[in-house]
């Protein structure tokens, strides 16, 4: 029965194949099935061990077929082996099946006589093969810079509008208008700044005369120190960042992870180019020749190699399975380098040959044989053996002559202690007869484990000989506070000695060059053949690898990781740029010209305009690597300036607005609404850099600032076992191991959240506050002025009539039911408050548009 229903299938399958053949598409072998070969089969019949001898890497291969005979007879499906294995479920073993979409395509590439794109070679090497389809992916052609393409009309102010118009235009649209000046200023700030405008600065940018009044404004924004700070967030994300290492139920904390967070705001304020900003993130150790002493330059430099040290280390704690909790380090260490820097999901290729993607499972072992001499599992140095200290040459001598000044207080203290304890205890002796004292001298004189079971006794049983310098006061308070005043001066001169701070870095041990082997199946226990460390083979022409061969035996580093750093950052790597670009666009937009900023592959998503991609990567290599001059350049287009107003032609057209028809809408983030809380509140902490804020948590299980902080969220403690409620609430990431995109959800705990979390709560009273302060009074006209005074702090605008008189009812119903409630205080206050918190709630609040 089986057979026949198979038989069956295999004939409509067949007349479908009929079919394209007749449409002329046939499917070919080399772009539409051995894609399928390489998700289902490879993993048996296309590495270097075949099962059965089966190889189903060529189609003349697999028409030879294997020991059971051919796997395949061209024209004819329902007589071929390969296929009713397939249908039966026999093939490929296990629980993944190829699906019947995929079955139909085999099937009719079968019965359209089994074509080929190209003459096939007579053999092949062992192993996977990279095809000319796979370099004909989009994301691994070399970078060419198009030429903006030439529109007419459609206000097109940079080349990024024109080839945002070609694409419109295509679908018979064009950019919408510009938005006006107060919901500009709005969006650019809170895309720059993370933070919203002051009501000054927005009259003064809405009455600006200036051509170029939005130009400046953009310009004093970039300049600004909290740009930092917001873009400093985003990579934090994809850098995986965590103040704490996540080894289980301890997640230990690092003390000096924030120095990482640090340099990337400094950095990204600096507009530290591009490639330099990254080259010292995967090698600033091997740019830095260190000695005794480690100047500020340097100590930067060694933070950032905290890029690679921000994953989960489950090694930190000194428990556990050393060799697989390093291994597992390793790993994620790797996705994060995958994620952020090629925008491939190269992890899925640590066990076998990526099913998907040309990345093979030796082409991952040879990219980890890079970084494996710092993170090297063979030679593992846990979180506590990978610090810096920043001791220079002065601090030691100031040091150590401290010690020893220290030294010689202290034995003279020692010397005064024993003698006020000598006579405190002479004196308690007198008070005993002649015999007695003769036999407690003895005793105690005596080394503590020489005495006798009678002196022992004898002893315990008088206790008030039992004279220590934390009793002497009960025996001679002035001798005691003496002492104290002494103690202190020695406490007072240790203190002179130079606080010792360290760094959290990523090196390498001196003249350690371990050997890297592809792991069987991914298990560290199953290592096998050596590889030579390099890029992936993909990411070069074909037969022009990057190899990153060791330095000097006797360098202090292999130098690997700073070959490959700046082999990735030369301009000329397919996947960097690109994936830089998109994920910048990304932020700025809402979603990437990519819409997978971690995921350039064959299942990623495809590039809604790839030519825009391009010129815009080439652009960032062109610039000089200034990510400055990126924004500058996205954020004076007038795709950026656009109205975010919807209409029904645009909303059928470009309904998700990927060709950005429009600019769409977005909530804030999580961070970002937070701190624009504070910030409307009256509240916000503006200090820049330093330790991590602690967190609490508090008695019904949310997890808040230490005392309250007001400090940016930037500089909230990212504990991964106790993130901060308010955030993950609103979608911040915990990290597991690093964020490429964060999702934007909307829910009900977030709706409780801004209805009954206190921390809502209390900054709408301090608005409240700040607005009756600002307008004291009585009358209904002082009433007005706080209701424009909050308006203007929170939608930076004045309330509409309509506005004006719903505020009034509210307040009149608000002061009604409080009149009513004896137990509240400050009442107008109070009212005033709900007022605020509904502000808070709204969706002009939450959304920047």
């Amino acid at each position: 029965m089986a057979d026949v229903r198979r038989r069956i299938a295999t004939a409509l399958l067949t007349a479908w194949a009929v079919a394209a053949v007749q449409a002329g598409e046939p499917p070919s072998f080399e772009k539409d099935v051995r894609p399928i070969f390489k998700a289902y089969c490879f993993d048996c019949h296309g590495g270097e061990a075949l099962k059965g001898k089966l190889d189903l890497r060529l189609k003349r291969s697999a028409a030879k077929g294997g020991t059971s005979g051919p796997a395949l007879v061209v024209g004819n499906p329902d007589e071929s082996y390969l296929l009713a294995r397939i249908q039966d479920g026999e093939m490929p073993p296990g629980e993944k099946k190829v699906p019947a979409d995929r079955i139909a395509v085999i099937a009719a590439w079968i019965a359209a006589g089994a074509p080929t794109l190209r003459e096939e070679p007579e053999s092949l090497p062992p192993g996977p093969v990279i095809t000319a389809e796979d370099r004909a992916h989009w994301a691994f052609q070399p970078m060419r810079k198009p030429t903006p393409p030439a529109v007419e009309g459609g206000h097109a102010r940079t080349p990024i509008d024109a080839f945002a118009l070609a694409k419109l235009r295509e679908k018979g649209l064009d950019l919408a208008p510009d938005a006006d000046r107060r919901t500009l200023i709005r969006r650019v700030s809170f895309d720059l700044a993370g933070l919203p405008p002051s009501w000054e600065d927005t009259q003064a940018f809405v009455d600006d005369p200036r051509e170029d009044a939005y130009e400046r404004l953009v310009d004093r924004l970039l300049a600004s120190p909290q740009y930092g700070e917001r873009w400093g967030r985003h990579w934090l994300d994809v850098a995986g960042y965590a103040d704490s290492d996540g080894d289980g139920s301890s997640d230990t904390l690092r003390p000096y992870a924030y120095k990482y967070r640090d340099y990337v705001i400094r950095s990204l304020n600096a507009d530290k180019p591009l490639d330099r900003f990254l080259v010292e993130q995967l090698a600033g150790d091997e740019l830095v020749q260190r000695s005794d002493g480690v100047s500020p330059e340097e100590i930067e430099t060694l933070s950032a190699t905290g890029f690679l040290r921000m994953v989960a280390d489950g090694t930190s704690n000194g428990g556990g399975d050393l060799p697989m909790a390093s291994n597992q380090l390793v790993a994620d260490a790797m996705k994060v380098v995958g994620s952020t820097l090629y925008g491939l999901t190269i992890g899925c290729a640590q066990c076998h040959d990526h099913r998907y993607d040309p990345i093979t499972h030796e082409d991952y072992y040879r990219l980890r044989a890079v970084f494996e001499p710092a993170l090297d599992p063979a030679h593992w140095r846990r979180p506590g053996e990978r610090l810096v200290s920043l001791y220079t040459d002065a601090d030691r001598a100031k040091a150590a002559a401290v010690d020893a000044e220290a030294t010689i207080l202290q034995k003279t203290v020692d010397e005064k202690t024993a003698k006020f304890l000598a006579a405190a205890l002479e004196v308690e002796l007198k008070k005993f007869p002649d015999p007695m004292q003769v036999k407690l001298r003895e005793a105690l004189n005596a080394a503590a484990d020489k005495r006798t079971e009678e002196q022992k006794t004898l002893l315990a049983n008088n206790p008030s000989l039992s004279i220590s310098a934390g009793v002497l006061y009960q025996y001679n308070a002035q001798a005691a506070e003496e002492l104290k005043k002494d103690n202190e001066g020695v406490a007072a001169k240790r203190a002179e000695k130079p606080a010792e701070d360290f760094v959290a870095v990523l090196d390498e041990k001196p003249g350690v060059r371990p050997e890297t082997r592809v792991f069987h199946r991914g298990d560290y226990r199953q290592a096998t053949k050596l590889v030579t460390p390099g890029d992936l083979t993909i990411a070069s022409p074909d037969g022009a690898r990057f190899e990153a061969g060791d330095a000097d035996p006797k360098a202090p580093s292999s130098g690997r990781r700073l070959a490959f750093a700046r082999h990735l950052t030369d301009g000329k790597h397919p996947l960097l740029a690109r994936a830089l670009a998109n994920r910048f666009w990304m932020h700025h937009f809402g979603r990437g010209i990519v819409d997978t900023p971690g995921d350039f592959g064959a299942l990623g998503g495809k590039p809604t305009n790839p030519e825009l991609l391009d010129w815009l990567a080439s652009e960032l290599v062109d610039s000089g690597w200034s990510l400055k001059r990126f924004h500058r350049l996205i954020l004076t287009s007038t795709v950026y300036r656009q109205s975010s107003l919807r209409d029904s032609v645009r909303d059928r057209l470009d309904g998700d607005s990927a060709l950005l028809s429009r600019f769409p809408v977005r909530r804030l983030e999580a961070e970002s609404l937070r701190d624009a809380i504070l910030q409307v509140s009256g509240r916000l902490d503006r200090t820049l850099y330093g330790p991590s804020v602690g967190v609490v948590e508090d008695a019904v299980g949310l997890v808040n600032a230490l005392g309250d902080s007001a400090r940016r969220s930037i500089y909230l403690q990212v504990r991964r076992s106790r993130p901060v409620s308010f955030l993950t609430t609103f979608d911040a990431p915990v990290m597991a191991v690093n964020c490429d995109r964060r999702i934007d959800a909307t829910s009900a705990p977030q709706a409780l959240m801004l209805m009954n979390g206190d921390f809502v709560m209390k900054h709408a009273e301090l608005l409240a506050a700040r607005c009756l302060a600002e307008s004291p009074g009585d009358d209904a006209a002082a009433s007005d002025r706080r209701v424009a005074a909050a308006w203007r702090a929170a939608y930076l605008r004045p309330p509409s009539d309509e506005e004006l008189a719903w505020a009034r009812e509210f307040l009149v119903a608000q002061r009604a039911a409080v009149a009513r409630n004896p137990v509240v205080k400050e009442a107008e206050r109070a009212v005033l408050a709900d007022l605020c918190q509904q502000l808070f709630n709204s969706n002009e609040f939450l959304y920047v548009d």
